[in-house]
């Protein structure tokens, strides 16, 4: 079966903040049936009512699990939810899986810092059982750019989590830290459970610390996006994301669905 095409609603924020009802419609329109929320714990009964009215579920979410502060870029420091409120407006909101966006660069470069992130997400997952719901990590590429023992970071923490966490691999991410991108979906194997599907020119110097201005629609760029969804066997929901977009996003994300739509059935069609 086909994995879910899901749209990480971050990519349209800018639209949804002034006209949530008219921008979860125009995801509608363009097929979506299923997002992935973020942000979601103080507005959860909102985001359900617009997705409610437009035929749209979110099955996925990003919330912060790990650290209670989260250093933001204009020097301001972000208090996280606890984890109590966080799983009950996941579950007001329908969600299956709750998944950390991001633990900072200094956490990946020793074991201790890796065994510190897992131990954090195992006893997030324990408490996220008790509310039917799962947790997951998702990476950028300072997780994976980083070797302990000549293995990048994300894989040593893979092999630290409790079998009940998943991981969200951003495909774009993945590939700007320079590992061979099907190669390590077929390592971690059933692990991954969402990608993010995003792409656009590969370049050295492409990193978080300054995010590309020139990312394209799906099937537009260099990642290895085909493949890497073909070797992604426990995939259940490929993801649409952009952290920039240069034209109207709305005509990227029509165009990364279209492409992605044609390119999941084609495999299953061959499978």
């Amino acid at each position: 079966m086909a994995p879910a095409i899901s749209l990480q609603l971050y990519t349209v924020n800018a639209a949804l903040e002034p006209d949530l009802d008219g921008g979860v419609r125009r995801l509608a329109e363009i097929g979506f049936d299923t997002v992935e929320a973020f942000a979601f714990v103080d507005r959860a009964a909102q985001l359900k009512s617009a997705f409610d009215a437009h035929g749209i579920a979110a099955k996925t979410g990003h919330a912060f699990l790990v650290e209670e502060t989260i250093p933001l870029p204009d020097g301001t420091v972000m208090t996280a939810p606890s984890h109590a409120e966080t799983f009950a407006a996941a579950k007001e909101l329908g969600l299956e899986i709750v998944i950390d966006p991001f633990v900072g660069p200094d956490h990946w470069t020793t074991r201790e810092g890796v065994e510190r992130v897992a131990a954090r997400l195992n006893a997030a997952a324990a408490e996220a059982a008790a509310h039917g719901l799962r947790v997951g990590y998702h990476n950028h590429d300072h997780e994976l750019r980083p070797q302990i023992d000549g293995t990048p970071a994300l894989q040593v923490l893979a092999g630290l989590l409790d079998p009940a966490v998943v991981l969200e691999l951003d495909l774009y991410w993945a590939s700007a830290a320079g590992i061979d991108l099907v190669a390590f979906i077929e390592e971690l194997g059933d692990r991954i459970v969402a990608v993010h599907v995003k792409d656009g020119p590969m370049r050295d110097d492409i990193s978080t610390a300054s995010i590309p201005q020139d990312q394209t629609p799906a099937g537009q760029g260099d990642v290895r996006l085909a493949e890497a969804l073909h070797a992604a066997t426990a995939l259940e929901y490929a993801v649409i994301e952009f952290d920039h977009s240069e034209v109207d996003v709305f005509d990227a994300v029509q165009q990364s669905y279209a492409w992605l739509e044609a390119t999941l059935n084609k495999q299953e069609v061959s499978a």
